[in-house]
């Protein structure tokens, strides 16, 4: 059986590249990501970058990064890609001390269906505003927004242009996070 750690255990560690989560005290160890993967995430991180630093809105980091959720209940996860926004920064120093104002979940066929539910759902347990699912099968984005009484979903897809509550100016297609 495995055994559970702390969160502090689970930070002590050596640094490393390798993807891992701490899921309510047990170490998950997750294969590195697929090339088509990293290929549109990359491509969304540069995007998004720029949107951030152009308008001096705040910090976009790309996993690994441990976003600590819960620290008593020992849930660490490393989403994808994450902002935090400029008067928020204080959240971050050498981790992300609770809930980024965006998250970003590349879907991958062996993370899909978890990305979608589970994770969706502690991000809005835990504060996030939003996050993005962007689906490189399918080449569209669902944003959801995660405001409380709002946990609205929209997809986009093609030439529609993506709209987002936590980055108003956001006005891209989603077809460019494929390009």
């Amino acid at each position: 059986m495995p055994q559970r750690v702390s969160v502090a255990e689970y930070l002590d560690g050596p640094e490393s590249l390798a993807r891992r989560e701490l899921i309510f005290g047990l170490v998950r160890e997750p294969p590195a990501p697929r090339f088509g993967h990293q290929t549109v995430l990359t491509r969304l991180a540069a995007l998004l970058d720029a949107h951030v630093r152009e308008r001096a809105l705040g910090r976009v980091c790309v996993a690994p990064v441990d976003v600590v959720l819960d620290r008593e209940a020992a849930l660490v996860v490393q989403p994808d890609l994450v902002f935090i926004a400029a008067d928020r920064l204080a959240l971050a120093d050498d981790r992300i001390w609770g809930a980024p104002d965006l998250v970003v979940e590349v879907l991958s066929p062996g993370t899909a269906r978890r990305d979608r539910t589970t994770k969706l759902a502690w991000y809005e347990r835990y504060g996030v505003r939003e996050c993005w699912l962007v689906d490189p099968q399918e080449w569209s984005v669902s944003v959801v927004d995660l405001a409380p009484g709002r946990a609205r979903r929209r997809i986009y897809a093609g030439n529609r242009r993506m709209r987002s509550r936590v980055l108003p100016a956001w006005d891209l297609p989603a077809a460019r996070m494929f390009a």
